[in-house]
């Protein structure tokens, strides 16, 4: 029995079918020196350092957002000559020609960028979620800054994504590699990658709740006692320096007096919520669509991103709030009250213009996008609302806010944080509730009919294995070949009976393995069998091949200890033989069900000690 493949047909022609490891060779050399060089032992034994180091980190992350923030209002006023203090996809005062050149040339300057870094560093670039659930926090900081690169030009040129996965990629790699500077716990360091994600969201959108909160549903997997602190400092402190120096401004403004809902309206809300699910489901799936035409469309990678920013001018002509992540279009669709069909042209053109963009190459993320997404779908059902039911009294802002943190729920897939951003937006008690029910219903709808995250999407479309960040990676150390014994008993299939009770009496040993003249495995034999007395009178002329079992089923050096456990159940034996490889079948040791389980166990139960900030799970012994 081989290890378990992954289904090919899973992953991209031209993505690796395995997760990268991180971080690179030589990135990990000047780390190690680095950290050899500092007394860490006292550093990664103090809770408070941890703390201490998350708040530095948070001041240092919230002024690189404000930098790109700027770089990226920069381009734009360079690209698109739009005047100072004004948002891209406000689509005011942009000439034609702008419009198409501008994701046109920064396309072609993107995908000439990706086909000669992947000439020198061909792994996948590992993103916070990943580094959290399979590397126990370990981020490459030169693969970070390089994706922020790509996504500082991709939305600098106009493509239809957000800064925010540069923001947090930035954010977590800087954390992570003080971390390993530092030689930080496997659990604090996932902790601290955390912190770098919550400070750059908070930064982002001058909301530390809902910074923190995207730490703990997104990138650490789980609130924790043990990581509030050190989260919450972070994104405090980053959004205090992004108030600073940009001012205290929300990521969107409404008038709270439009604002309000009756007990009955609820019900309004859930519906709006159901529909927002699928709305995401939409947009995930066409991002995957567009991604299939454009590679069956260019095979040459390069040139796959300018055709994309073309696509995507041609589209800002007709509807120039495409461009971009959103930002200013969003407070538009707040402010200005769009006619039904001009909602519906909008929202139909900003999904089609933010799948083209990503599914060509373009580098960012879809958090603001489904913000304004949302928004516009809000519109969209409070007109057909209205024209439907007149009688209902839900204003037209609190389905566009319900609308906005479902849709965003829906694809981000952190419903609290969206509840959390509503509320230090609008400060208002009842739009949060609505908004509360509309992100639960809409995440609900998606967790049971798809079953992932746009973020988990991708992993599952490169056939990386995880649904999360929750920590996984350790299944992954833990494996057969650090558990196994090297003692093992090992006999030739011709050899006799007689002999072999000879070598090994009674009592001795409880399995051999058996192999032929070439040293491959042909099985195992139970010695309580070979010394059966049915087998006196012809132990000396029968051959153990005879007595044989479990051909079939051995392990491998690789194998990780949870499928080990699998092949145990399968193979229904207290003991399996470790093979070298399928191939040459050779007898390098042996693993004990019980000590796998003993071992698996042991790991489990310190995963969770060290979730949950505890030295002993189960109190002093």
């Amino acid at each position: 029995m081989s290890e378990a493949t992954r289904n090919p047909s899973d992953t991209p022609r031209d993505a690796p079918a395995e997760p990268a490891a991180v971080p690179k060779h030589t990135e990990t050399w000047s780390i190690r020196r680095l950290s050899m060089a500092i007394p860490t032992r006292k550093l990664r034994n103090s809770e408070m350092v941890l703390i201490l180091i998350s708040g530095v980190l948070g001041g240092v992350i919230g002024l690189g957002v404000v930098l790109l923030h700027d770089l990226v209002g920069l381009l734009h006023r360079l690209v698109f000559g739009i005047a100072e203090g004004r948002y891209l996809s406000e689509g005011v005062d942009i000439a034609p020609a702008a419009m198409v050149l501008g994701p046109t040339l920064g396309g072609l300057l993107v995908g000439t960028l990706i086909f000669f870094v992947r000439k020198i560093r061909p792994g996948e670039i590992v993103d916070p979620i990943e580094a959290n659930a399979l590397f126990g926090g370990k981020m490459s900081l030169i693969d970070s800054f390089r994706l922020t690169i790509s996504t500082l030009i991709s939305n600098g040129c106009g493509a239809s994504v957000g800064m925010e996965a540069a923001y947090t990629q930035t954010g977590s790699g800087l954390s992570s590699a003080v971390g390993q500077v530092i030689r930080l716990r496997r659990g604090d360091l996932r902790i601290l990658t955390g912190c770098g994600a919550a400070a750059a969201i908070a930064a982002a959108f001058n909301a530390p709740l809902a910074g923190a909160f995207y730490a703990f549903e997104l990138v650490i997997g789980s609130y924790t006692l043990a990581a509030l602190a050190p989260v919450a400092v972070a994104a405090v402190v980053a959004t205090l320096v992004a108030r600073l120096t940009i001012g205290t401004a929300p990521i969107f403004m409404v008038d709270v007096t439009r604002v309000g809902a009756g007990a009955v309206d609820y019900a309004a809300f859930a519906l709006v919520g159901f529909a927002s699910g699928w709305l995401g489901i939409l947009t995930m799936q066409a991002v995957t669509v567009c991604e299939r035409f454009f590679r069956r469309l260019a095979p040459q990678i390069w040139i796959r991103p300018a055709l994309g920013g073309l696509c995507v001018g041609l589209m800002a002509m007709w509807v120039p709030q495409v461009l971009g992540s959103g930002h200013g279009a969003l407070q538009m669709s707040l402010d200005a009250g769009y006619t039904l069909p001009v909602l519906l042209t909008v929202l139909t053109v900003k999904i089609l213009a933010s799948a083209v963009s990503l599914g060509s190459g373009f580098r960012g993320g879809l958090f603001s996008s489904s913000l304004f997404l949302g928004s516009l779908f809000g519109g969209v059902l409070a007109q057909v609302a209205d024209r439907v039911y007149p009688e209902l009294s839900v204003s037209d802002t609190s389905f566009m806010l319900v609308g906005m943190g479902s849709v965003a729920a829906a694809i981000i897939g952190a419903p609290i944080t969206m509840v959390m951003l509503v509320l230090e937006s609008t400060a208002d008690f009842p739009a949060t509730v609505g908004v509360l029910t509309g992100v639960v219903v809409a995440s609900v709808v998606v967790r049971k009919v798809f079953g992932y995250s746009f973020a988990t999407w991708r992993f599952h479309l490169r056939g990386v294995p995880i649904r999360g960040a929750h920590d996984v990676g350790w299944i992954e150390d833990l494996t057969v070949g650090r558990l196994m014994r090297r003692d093992q008993k090992v006999v030739e299939e011709d050899m006799n009976i007689a002999a072999l009770r000879r070598i090994y009496p009674l009592g001795s040993v409880k399995q051999v393995f058996v192999v032929d003249e070439a040293a491959q495995y042909r099985g195992l034999i139970d010695m309580a069998m070979v010394h059966n007395p049915d087998l006196d009178e012809t132990a000396d002329k029968t051959q153990v091949a005879t007595l044989v079992r479990g051909v079939r089923y051995f392990l491998l050096p690789r194998t990780n200890v949870r499928t080990a456990l699998k092949h145990f159940s399968e193979a229904e034996e207290e003991t399996l033989p470790v093979l070298d490889s399928p191939t040459s079948r050779k007898v390098v040791g042996y693993l004990t069900e019980a000590y796998a389980l003993r071992r698996y166990n042991q790991e489990l139960e310190k995963q969770r000690s060290d979730e949950l900030g505890m030295k002993n799970l189960y109190g002093s012994d």
